[in-house]
């Protein structure tokens, strides 16, 4: 059975095989990192388009949020460089849960152009290597008109040492630097139509997570 968390639908705790070293999606069953977690869901349902034809989760890890991504979409797809896409597939139909998941790169997407209506990526973007390729990319299968949302997570001293004790993960090993170049090359190549942040009364303070829904510039 899946799991409900307030209006998120996710896969059940007994569901989830973590998919590599940074695939923390158990966060989402542990308070409160679990209600921090599902912040970013928030931000993201809020930039996206109420429906969808095709949508594309880049980076879907183990697959714990795909239920929800799943009822904003007609056809779900999902991008992961892990090499656990038949497995991820599985576990969903278990919970009737229909996705078109690939292993491969976003910085060489094996789709065609302008595929996708809508593009979504949460804490997931600033694990690419080649964002500049991934850019190039993303406009490459979104189709005229279509969006990309994403959510990542804030930069700073405070939330570094908050992860480090709610979670024991060093942001400097997971993320390195590229979190710095996140929103200066996605500006780049997109144009911000509206930006929300988490918290949003003092995110000039502290910001946990900044979502973005964008559009393909020039």
């Amino acid at each position: 059975m899946l799991l409900r968390k307030g209006p998120y639908t996710l896969l059940p705790p007994a569901d989830f095989a973590p998919t590599g070293p940074v695939d923390h999606g158990d966060w989402n069953y542990r308070f409160p990192l679990g209600w921090i977690s599902r912040r970013r869901l928030a931000l993201a349902s809020q930039l996206l388009p109420p429906t969808a034809d095709r949508l594309l989760k880049i980076g879907y890890g183990s697959g714990v949020h795909l239920p929800h991504w799943a009822t904003r979409c007609r056809e779900l797809y999902g991008l992961d460089p892990h090499p656990h896409a038949d497995r991820v597939t599985t576990i969903l139909a278990r919970h009737g849960v229909a996705a078109h998941l690939t292993t491969g790169s976003a910085e060489a997407m094996p789709y065609p152009d302008a595929h996708f209506d809508c593009l979504l990526s949460i804490s997931a973007i600033e694990f690419i290597p080649d964002l500049e390729s991934a850019c190039r990319e993303m406009r490459r299968v979104l189709r005229p008109g279509g969006c990309l949302v994403v959510v990542t997570p804030g930069r700073s001293p405070v939330v570094d040492v908050g992860l480090k004790l709610l979670t024991g993960a060093s942001a400097k090993a997971d993320y390195g630097d590229r979190r710095a170049a996140v929103l200066p090359t996605l500006t780049k190549h997109f144009r911000a139509e509206r930006v929300k942040s988490f918290p949003p009364l003092i995110s000039q303070v502290v910001c946990l997570y900044t979502g973005l829904r964008l559009v393909a510039s020039g």
